[in-house]
């Protein structure tokens, strides 16, 4: 049995008083008790009564249960003899027959008050705290321990520290009343107690004596001998007990609130399901059977059915007027929606398969090669992973109708996604759902509309990604254009692995300078460059003309247009590389005879190039402009730009200085590095290129490039500028019909360009005839198809001398 009891903070002789209200006391007569020592001498040795779990004060009167057989000898010979005992806290609680090493050194000296048989056999005994002591040495053991003490005098503040102390002294009676009001353990009546006492040095004692303290705090307080400082100590330890009352009422009173609310809700809840029982089953119940039951028919796996079982168990348990709710169950019906391992089945019909590739796409040969190379290696192995295809080249081309074409073929679910301005990596891996509103990314949710795992999904724009702070989308869409990677994909939102492994990918784009080279490593680059004129008359009378007829409203067979017309249109009102702008031209045309037709005029069935003019206007491209101009200095480059090939005009002309270059025609810093470098090789091959010298010296030279609106950078025009400077100089014309591209350096080699297919198409259309390029690029002359270069005649230059030799007349 412990040696004392825990008692509140209640007054003593007031009331009946007991261990925590489960053992009652007999009432003791109020004059039986003395809050201050009684002036009685304090004895040079007395017996030591260790105290268990207690720490006592000097005029305190604590009730303590005696369970040791010495402790019990001891308070009955001080009773009887009427002597004073020293009560000592123990070090260790758990300690049963404490020695020297076991007691504190200071404790209280006390006399005992009453000693009472209590029903269940127990010794009670009240004691009373006189003055603070210090223990010497132990002078015996037996009975009970016996000690030498020197007592301990408490320092009273004076001077200027009474005012502070009386402030002390208020702030510890101010917190002791908020305590015992804010504390359901303690009684009312204790606030009285603590009201009624006058003294400080017995406020102080009885606070530290009932404060809820550890044991070594305590006897930390009972060991200070500055009353002050004592009361510091408390109101410290009491502020911090006010701050955790008031946190801890707060919380209770909330949780209160929470729980009345739910016990609101719950009993409205049970109503409306009685009432659901008695009309018929109920709506959510019914809604988690129907999901239960569409779970048991779905092929996914065993992983699968497990997370959705839990997470359906999740819902079931949620209140549907609950914010979670509506996310638990879009994502369970996500998971439901998905085409978990359904897929289409693939035609192996390869002649069919080119059969439509052919009907919907004129040219395109190489990408139609590849899809039937891949049809081919399913046919004979039965399982492939697919291919992630990039399809690059200008607008208009038809990268991204080529996809419905492609699922046609394979018999597959199309699917097509926009990337253009993409910023959020969250459209690509989803959000998670632990936020309102959460949803599958966009690649999740196109194979959902899908409804089959293995549909051939576009990726439209790659090149016009950008990032922001939500995310690189770009490199989120790294597992999902990897073979290797995305037969488990993670959305963030399914939290399950998806298999994309069986997806045919397709991505476009316009140009590979924007695209990430980690991007580009995953996937299969194929060069989609632009139409000739023969194909783009073949694109117009196949696929544009009986669209836009059908569109218009125009009888079929109503109006033709031959080969010359739909030339003349091409080479008359467009300048592209694709046939996008062809389709708006044609569709301006058809509108005019739409209103002919409608207002009841005649038209005519044939239409010539007159009446393309009428019905469009002017031409607004003529491809032999450059051909009347005889001036010597102008050149004709080749370049490329994002939207195909284009032909450029580089101009010089001289004029009274000093040798001075001037540039114009907004140039890049690429073009103004080419200017100067084609300049200084003249000066250094003057004599060679039969040049005079002080032509070079007393004349300044201005190269411009006309356009000026328009930005021009890139490393093709070295050699059409250092042809151009060549001719000024020299007084020499350059050839007719004649187009050059190719970079140089300052020792005169020509160095291999980008985009020759483009460019030569370019040349094509302006009815170039001799095209100048470096010797590097006659790999890439002969990669092209014939069709493209007849009626063209090549000049392959190692150095600038090769081309100039070539080029001027």
């Amino acid at each position: 049995m412990d040696d004392n009891i825990k008692i509140s903070i209640r007054p003593m002789g007031l009331s009946d008083f007991g261990d925590s209200g489960t053992e009652y006391i007999p009432i003791i007569e109020e004059e039986e008790f003395h809050t201050e020592s009684d002036g009685d001498e304090i004895p040079g040795v007395v017996p030591v009564l260790p105290l268990r779990n207690m720490v006592l004060f000097p005029g305190v009167i604590v009730p303590i249960s005696i369970g040791r057989e010495k402790s019990l000898k001891l308070v009955r010979d001080a009773q009887r003899n009427k002597t004073s005992i020293g009560a000592v806290a123990q070090i260790d609680l758990k300690v049963e027959n404490p020695g020297e090493a076991d007691l504190y050194r200071i404790g209280t000296i006390a006399r005992v008050l009453k000693v009472l048989e209590m029903p269940d056999g127990s010794t009670t005994v009240i004691i009373q705290g006189r003055k603070r002591f210090r223990w010497e040495e132990i002078v015996s053991d037996e009975p009970y321990h016996t000690a030498t003490i020197l007592p301990i005098e408490d320092v009273m503040p004076d001077g200027d520290e009474k005012r502070e102390f009386e402030a002390v002294v208020s702030s510890l009676k101010d917190l002791s009343l908020r305590i015992i009001k804010n504390s359901s353990q303690m009684h009312p009546e204790a606030s009285f107690a603590v009201k009624n006492i006058d003294s400080p040095s017995f406020l102080i004692n009885y606070i530290g004596s009932n404060a809820d303290i550890k044991i070594a705090e305590k006897q930390r307080i009972l060991e200070l001998d500055d009353l002050m400082a004592r009361g510091h100590a408390l109101v410290e330890h009491l502020v911090r007990e006010v701050q955790l009352l008031e946190i801890k009422n707060d919380i209770q009173s909330k949780v209160k609130m929470d729980i009345d609310q739910q016990q609101r809700e719950y009993l409205l809840h049970q109503q409306m399901k009685t009432i659901q029982d008695e009309l018929g089953a109920s709506p959510v119940e019914q809604e988690i059977k129907d999901m239960e039951a569409a779970a048991a028919k779905m092929s996914w796996t065993k992983e699968v059915d497990a997370v959705f079982r839990k997470e359906l168990e999740k819902l079931r348990r949620l209140n549907p007027a609950a914010g979670e709710y509506s996310v638990q169950h879009n994502y369970l019906q996500t998971m439901l929606d998905l085409p978990w391992n359904e897929y289409t089945k693939d035609n192996f019909d390869l002649s069919r398969a080119r059969r439509i590739l052919d009907r919907d796409h004129h040219g395109l040969d190489n990408v139609k090669e590849r899809i039937l190379e891949h049809l081919a290696v399913l046919k004979l192995k039965g399982d492939l992973k697919s291919p992630i295809l990039c399809l690059y080249g200008p607008p208009g081309v038809g990268k991204t109708s080529l996809g419905k074409s492609v699922a046609e073929a394979l018999g597959r679910q199309y699917v097509r996604m926009s990337l253009g301005g993409l910023h959020d990596e969250a459209e690509i891996r989803g959000h998670r759902k632990t936020y309102i509103g959460a949803m599958p990314g966009r690649i999740i949710q196109s194979i959902r509309k899908a409804g089959a795992a293995n549909p051939v999904f576009i990726l439209d724009e790659l090149d016009k990604i950008s990032n922001s702070y939500h995310g690189d989308p770009a490199s989120a869409l790294l597992e999902v254009l990897d073979p290797e990677q995305n037969g488990s994909f993670h959305d963030n939102f399914l939290e399950v692995d998806f298999d994309l492994s069986k997806v045919m990918f397709i991505a476009t784009s316009n140009t590979l300078s924007t695209i990430s080279a980690p991007l580009l490593d995953r996937m299969e680059l194929i060069d989609v460059s632009g139409y000739i004129l023969e194909e783009k008359v073949e694109i117009a009378r196949r696929h544009l003309i009986p669209k836009l007829m059908d569109d218009h409203g125009i009888p079929t067979n109503s109006v033709s247009l031959s080969k010359k017309v739909l030339s003349y249109i091409v080479e008359s009102y467009t300048r592209e590389s694709g046939v996008r702008e062809l389709n708006k031209v044609l569709a301006r045309l058809f509108r005019k005879l739409a209103l002919k037709i409608a207002s009841g005029e005649e038209t005519k069935k044939a239409l010539t190039m007159a009446d393309v003019r009428v019905f469009l206007g002017v031409e607004k491209f003529s491809k032999d402009s450059w051909e009347k101009e005889e001036f010597i200095g102008v050149v004709t480059g080749l370049a490329w730009t994002a939207v195909g090939g284009e032909i450029l005009f580089v101009e010089s002309s001289l004029s009274k200085g000093k040798g001075n270059l001037t540039l114009t025609g907004n140039l890049g810093d690429v073009m103004k590095e080419s200017a100067v470098l084609a300049l200084e090789y003249i000066k250094s091959h003057a004599a060679e290129l039969g040049i005079d010298v002080k032509l070079l010296e007393e004349n300044n030279i201005h190269v411009h490039v006309p356009e000026g609106a328009i930005p021009k950078d890139g490393p093709s025009a070295g050699v059409t500028m250092v042809t151009s400077m060549a001719s000024i100089f020299s007084g020499r014309r350059v050839k007719p019909r004649l187009a050059m591209t190719g970079e140089i350096t300052l020792r005169g080699k020509v160095l291999a360009v980008g985009g020759i297919k483009e460019k030569i198409l370019a040349a094509k259309r302006a009815g170039i005839t001799e095209i100048v390029l470096s010797k590097e690029n006659r790999k890439d002359i002969e990669e092209i198809k014939p069709i493209y270069l007849d009626g063209l005649t090549f000049h392959y230059a190692d150095t600038i001398m090769d081309v100039l030799k070539i080029a001027l007349i």
